[in-house]
């Protein structure tokens, strides 16, 4: 007897972490596993932290013989054809990497990939987003900064993959370093690490006297466990401080956003990652500048909504490649 097919492994690998998800037919998560990516540690060891991470997942829940298949969604330049990645952000000695043979091989399933942006707004085009959004750009938002081009409802990758790319957008020609080799990305001003270590180098440079943040608080005065979670928790509870930071962090990004507006002539901006969890506040600081900056005749239609489907569009968008 022929097992009946019911769910797919989805896998969303940054640079932090790797979350891996058992998805049905209805894109709903069924059970789940994180794990640490180690991505400073080079390929041949992420490649084994997703290889344990799905193992974990099945030992805790799922029956292989149910399963369609496993999708991988990482970042870089992704070439589904081939199964090759290339020069991922923030992953140490990574040049272009044969990963779908290497997974199929030890895992034991069909294995398809995409670029995590990619998937994640595969998987927003297909269970979150509204119906009526038939054109929008979809942005991840938490390490890095990615995104997906959706037309149509369809993902339109580019001659090589590498369409949708928002964090590499430039806001300074003579900006802060970016990792990806250029300078001025928008990345390189709100990716997680740089939020948590612009928040901890203001909060060292505040005088003693006076109130101090709330940011103090939720670290336990240990500013290098700073995370934009705790930023946005301290936002919350109405800290100055964390207020301040994710509103230019989300003005900044507003700026990088109006050149792709411009570009793709779209009007619905859809945040996801794990930073999309940010107070309201900040999504109208995001829709404002980036109105501010938009040819006029786009001006009354943007709009910038959060993701329906939050920090698991990758992991859903990614199991839906393999269904």
């Amino acid at each position: 007897m022929i097992e009946k097919k019911t769910f797919a492994v989805g896998v969303d690998v940054g640079a932090t972490t790797i979350k891996a998800g058992i998805v049905d037919k209805k894109g709903k998560i069924l059970e789940q596993w994180t794990s640490e990516t180690k991505a400073n540690k080079g390929p041949a060891v992420v490649m084994q932290q997703i290889i344990l991470t799905v193992d974990s997942l099945f030992k805790r829940e799922g029956n292989k013989k149910a399963c369609f298949g496993v999708g991988v969604g990482m970042p870089g330049t992704v070439d589904p054809r081939e199964g090759v990645v290339r020069y991922p952000p923030n992953f140490a000695d990574w040049k272009e990497v044969q990963v779908v043979a290497g997974l199929q091989k030890a895992i034991g399933l069909p294995v398809r990939i995409e670029n995590d942006a990619n998937a994640a707004a595969i998987g927003e085009a297909k269970y979150g987003a509204p119906k009526t959004a038939r054109d929008f750009l979809f942005v991840i938002w938490g390490s890095g900064v990615g995104g997906g081009v959706i037309l149509d409802r369809k993902l339109y990758r580019g001659s090589n993959g590498g369409a949708g790319e928002i964090g590499h957008i430039s806001i300074d020609y003579d900006g802060r370093q970016c990792n990806c080799g250029s300078k001025g990305c928008i990345e390189s001003y709100i990716g997680q690490r740089y939020l948590s270590k612009r928040t901890k180098e203001i909060l060292e440079a505040a005088p003693n006297d006076g109130f101090p943040s709330k940011i103090h608080d939720l670290v336990e005065g240990n500013l290098n466990k700073i995370e934009p979670a705790t930023i946005s928790r301290a936002a919350e509870d109405g800290d100055a401080t964390a207020i301040a930071i994710l509103q230019e962090a989300g003005e900044l990004l507003g700026y990088a956003l109006a050149s792709a507006v411009n570009l793709l002539d779209v009007r619905i901006v859809v945040i996801g990652g794990g930073i999309s969890a940010v107070p309201s506040f900040v999504y109208t600081a995001i829709e404002n500048s980036l109105r501010s900056r938009v040819l006029k005749p786009h001006k009354p239609g943007v709009r910038v909504v959060r993701s329906e489907l939050g920090n698991t569009a990758g992991m859903i968008g990614a199991a839906s490649l393999a269904m």
